[in-house]
């Protein structure tokens, strides 16, 4: 149960932020945030009243359950009426613990996501490319914007590595899940017996950081440059415009060669640099707080097997909430992608709910 004075004090403060900005005398700098505070407070605020009124309107109910004077008519509407209100206070509570509950403030952040061949060698690298052009497809329904990082290729239109940066509306949120191993299930185009053959590809789903999420000293820093090579040893270009930057402190390395400009090269390479860091310390604190969780779902463990791909059979299965949905060419062209990241962000919303009983 909900303290009643935490509601109060939901709606307390959405009162205030209304008259504050009705008064027309908030700094243009705070206009935007206390808005969206408004916005949010508003999805919720018709239920905290509804919450809060639960008590008085059950008694009043009650009252005319247990008068004697009552007819049967109206003792009839009335227990219709206290189950009605019983079933919303319960969907109310859970609504406002999913609101109350700590807010992870990457999930507004842009991300980076990280693909890359894994065990299956031709056939994972295919697979790498299938899951690429997935999340390609899938931000252009949704209007993202998708930019090329890093690309390494392999024979045939396969990817040995892939690093792109997705900007948009809470991208993080909704692309989280996807870290983890991916497995693919099919018989390849080389294979004569007709084989089903299976292979993985690994994702790695970073929120995107900014400088001011993370201070990183230039003395941490070591920073060497190289002349790109390009496939078969053979070379890009005649200048050192390759750039290889390692945090010292940490061992993490980032190489990046795809621009002929060393200077843009050491930029692209300082985002992935950053998001790794800021990654990395984001599970430092959450392994901290929460030692005795065994919330799997969004732990972003890229060693942990999350879906399979079956060609053969048309599905596609999420082994975390023992999920299948046989339309896997509709998942690859994006198509029933959002049903399979409802139902894990619900079973996530779940686990955090269960944790705090």
């Amino acid at each position: 149960m909900i303290p009643l004075k935490t509601i109060e004090d939901l709606i307390n403060k959405h009162s205030i932020l209304e008259k504050d900005l009705s008064s027309g005398k908030i700094d243009k700098k705070l206009f935007a945030e206390k808005s969206k505070e408004y916005s949010d407070l508003n999805e919720i605020i018709s239920d905290s009243k509804k919450y809060i009124s639960f008590e008085s309107d059950k008694l009043e109910l009650e009252k005319i359950l247990n008068d004697q004077n009552s007819d049967k008519e109206l003792i009839s509407m009335a227990e219709k009426e206290l189950d009605d209100l019983k079933l919303q206070h319960e969907k109310n509570e859970k609504k406002l613990k999913l609101f109350l509950l700590p807010k992870d403030e990457a999930d507004k952040k842009n991300a980076i996501i990280e693909i890359r061949a894994g065990t299956g060698g031709l056939e994972a690298s295919l697979f790498a490319a299938d899951l690429f052009k997935m999340y390609e497809k899938v931000s252009h329904k949704k209007k993202w914007s998708l930019e090329l990082i890093s690309i390494s290729k392999s024979e045939a239109g396969g990817l040995k590595e892939v690093i792109a940066s997705i900007k948009g509306t809470n991208i993080y949120s909704t692309l989280k899940y996807e870290s983890g191993v991916h497995r693919v299930q099919r018989v390849p185009d080389t294979e004569t017996q007709g084989r089903v053959h299976t292979s993985a590809a690994t994702v790695a789903v970073l929120p995107e950081a900014e400088e001011i999420d993370l201070k990183i000293n230039d003395s941490d820093l070591r920073i060497d440059v190289f002349r790109a090579g390009g496939p078969g040893g053979q070379s890009v270009n005649t200048t050192d415009s390759a750039v290889r930057i390692t945090h010292i402190p940490s061992g993490i390395s980032v190489s990046q060669q795809d621009e002929k400009s060393q200077h843009k090269n050491k930029a692209k390479g300082m985002k992935i640099l950053r998001a790794r860091l800021y990654e990395l310390e984001r599970s430092r604190i959450d392994q901290e707080r929460s030692k005795d969780r065994k919330n799997k779902i969004g732990s972003g463990d890229r060693s942990e097997r999350i879906r399979t791909y079956n060609f053969p059979q048309g599905r596609v299965t999420d082994h975390r909430i023992n999920l299948t949905l046989h339309k896997l060419e509709e998942f690859l062209e994006g198509e029933a992608f959002d049903e399979m990241i409802e139902s894990l962000t619900l079973q996530a919303q779940e686990e955090s709910l269960n944790y705090l009983k």
